[in-house]
Order: C-alpha cells, then structure tokens, then sequence
C-alpha cells in the first residue's frame, strides 16, 4: 500500500456498529487510511446497531459516514428482517435462521459504487470464518470473488484500476479480534453486537451474536463492557 503524507490512500469500511466492524475501522485508520465508513440500514431488527455506528465512527475519527437505506426487509428470508420468524437461543446445526440472503454482497456492492465515486480503491469488511454463525458470505473464497467482481462490474475495473478487499478479521478468533481491538483503541462499550437489543443497546445475552461476543472476552480474559437487559 503506498501513502503519500499529503494525500493518503482512501477506504470505504463497512460499519455496521458491532464489534467485528468497529475493529475492522480501527484497523483501517491505524493502516493510515483515510476512512469512509458506510453503515446500511437494510430494515434489521437490531436498529440500536445503527445508532452505535454513528457513535463508532465519530470516535474512531472517519473522514465521513454516510448511512443508507435498502429494503431487506420486503424480502424477508431472515430472522433479523421478518420480526415474524423468532431468533434461535441455542446454537443450531447449517446455517442459522439469522443469516440476510446475500447481505454482504450487497453491503460491498454499495460500498464498491461509493469507492468508485471516491476513487477510492480499497474496501474493509469485518467478516470473520472462524468464530462466526457459519454465513456463506463471511467465508475467503467470497471475499476473492467479489475482488475479482469489482475489476469487471466498475469503469474503473474495466479502465485498468485494482480494487483490494480488505477482511483483516476473517482468520481470527473472537478473542484475537477483541485483544487487537483493544490495542487499537477500541472502546467496545459503544458498540452493539445483539440481533435483538433494545432501544437503549442493551444485549438481550441470549442469541448467537450475544453468545458468540461473550464468549470472546472469556477467552481473552478481559471485562465484558457489554450492556446486558
């Protein structure tokens, strides 16, 4: 990655205010890059989320924060959009009922238009392959499709331009994850990681996402900050 001091490299980061992302932010400005971050609001039931982005992003200093609407919800398929399908409090064999039909592909897909527009040429996600719900499109094989996406579907692609996906979580655990954050500065306090949390952010501690986040400061031996019910 080159920087020039006066004018360094521009990455647009997928915020969505959870943990994951808020460590994949912090990543990108201690990598010197000028931060854009995207938060969507695609019609989840976890709405304290998006207020905890805006909190993230101001505290971790992004150059801009821009949050947009999609309509996830008039698909339906997810637990996290149809608050008719009630979210699992045990963890479950395949794919949970959690899981946004191809979220994250449209989460970049969006973050890619903004890139191109920015000529930006470096997206950030926090997905993570090991300890995760087991999301089709958290895995390395979708991250280097969508790289290899984004050099055919943009004029910028097409014009000779190199976009890099950038998933620096994607290979470690949730305590590695919440040990780096900590040394980025990180203050989890702020964010929200529960599918079902209140207006006020506190974590309902019973659904994957709770679960998974819990057992993370265990295994890094540091004080859960979350907000429980």
């Amino acid at each position: 990655m080159n920087l020039d001091a006066k004018h360094p490299s521009r990455a647009v980061v997928l915020l969505s205010g959870g943990l994951d992302s808020s460590t994949a932010l912090a990543w990108a400005h201690a990598r010197g890059f000028e931060c854009y971050a995207l938060t969507v609001a695609y019609g989840q039931r976890h709405q304290a989320e998006l207020d905890a982005a805006v909190r993230v992003a101001q505290a971790l200093s992004a150059r801009e924060h821009r949050v947009m609407q999609v309509d996830l919800a008039g698909i339906g398929g997810s637990a996290l959009t149809d608050w008719s399908i009630p979210l699992p409090d045990q963890p479950s064999s395949g794919i949970p009922i959690s899981y946004v039909p191809a979220r994250n592909t449209m989460l970049l897909a969006l973050a890619l238009a903004w890139a191109e527009v920015l000529q930006a040429r470096d997206l950030v996600i926090g997905v993570n392959a090991v300890d995760y719900s087991g999301y089709p499109d958290c895995r390395p094989e979708f991250i280097r499709a969508f790289e290899a996406l984004a050099g055919l579907a943009t004029k910028a692609g097409v014009e000779g331009a190199t976009f890099q996906i950038h998933a620096p979580l994607i290979a470690l655990s949730k305590a590695q994850i919440i040990r780096s954050g900590i040394q980025l500065g990180v203050d989890y306090a702020i964010t929200v990681s529960c599918y079902q949390a209140d207006a006020q952010g506190r974590a309902c501690g019973r659904c994957d996402s709770c679960r998974l986040r819990r057992e993370g400061f265990q295994a890094a031996a540091i004080a859960d900050p979350t907000h429980y019910v």
